[in-house]
């Protein structure tokens, strides 16, 4: 069997993003590598950026595949730029790992929380607590924050729960609701439109615009679901609206702290 092909092996290509913006583009899959590759070239264009060696940076945007820089062409331009990031790039060849905490967040997938989870499990034939099994044992990464504040894009879902969007978005998604699509799964910070399957509901806050960090999962982070009852989603979610809890006590013990 041939080995699988290295994402981070070719050379990154570098796109206009406008007259103040330059895209560094590393592949065209949603891939653990890709992501490694972007953080690491964004950690060293910060080193680069704090010790006053890229005069015109303004600052960047990481996404799954790619890094947007953004700078001031009145201090800067792009050749200057590119010439200046250019001995960066065999930073992120490396597709070194990215460091993230580890969470275990609550999902509530009973009632009302999970209304596409019915259609959920005919669509893959299986059974519905097969569907919450699929999706509450299976760790996922945290590629991406966007869409939403703190709205987290993370993968990769198991192979059976990998659906296209809803044919027919709804206008508004409630704050909390867990959801899948496109090999990924997200929670909605906050009531909005949306297209993904909804399985269940969270009770923890993703944004806090009150704290230093306002989003509470972060790009690299490591996530897993554990399947709660409605009983106890109302109880975290009335303690969490008293102030009585704080959304960190969720983190995963055994690898980054006290868990809730």
């Amino acid at each position: 069997m041939a080995a699988e092909p290295d994402v981070t092996s070719r050379q990154p290509r570098l796109l206009d993003a406008g007259d103040a913006a330059l895209t560094i583009e590393f592949g065209d899959v949603i891939d653990p590598a890709l992501l490694g590759a972007v953080a690491s070239l964004d950690q060293a264009i910060a080193r680069e950026q704090a010790a006053g060696r890229l005069p015109g940076l303004v600052e960047t945007m990481p996404t799954f595949r790619s890094l947007t820089v953004f700078f001031d062409p009145l201090l800067t331009g792009r050749a200057a730029l590119v010439d200046a990031l250019r001995p960066l790039f065999s930073a992120a060849g490396s597709g070194a790992a990215v460091d993230g905490r580890h969470w275990r967040l609550p999902v509530c997938y009973e009632g009302d929380a999970g209304p596409d989870l019915a259609e959920t499990a005919q669509t893959i034939g299986c059974s519905i607590d097969e569907v919450i099994a699929l999706h509450s044992q299976t760790e996922v990464m945290v590629y991406m924050l966007g869409f939403l504040p703190g709205c987290p894009f993370m993968g990769d879902v198991a192979e059976p729960l990998r659906l296209p969007r809803r044919s027919k978005p709804r206008v508004r998604v409630p704050a909390g609701s867990v959801a899948v699509a496109a090999g990924l799964t997200t929670i909605y910070p906050w009531e909005s439109p949306g297209g993904w399957h909804l399985l269940g509901r969270c009770p923890v806050p993703l944004f806090d615009g009150h704290r230093e960090s306002p989003s509470l999962l972060a790009v690299g982070d490591s996530v897993r679901f554990e399947s709660i009852g409605t009983a106890e989603y109302q109880r975290i979610a009335a303690a969490v609206e008293a102030g009585e809890v704080d959304p960190g006590g969720w983190l995963d013990q055994t690898n980054s702290g006290a868990a809730q």
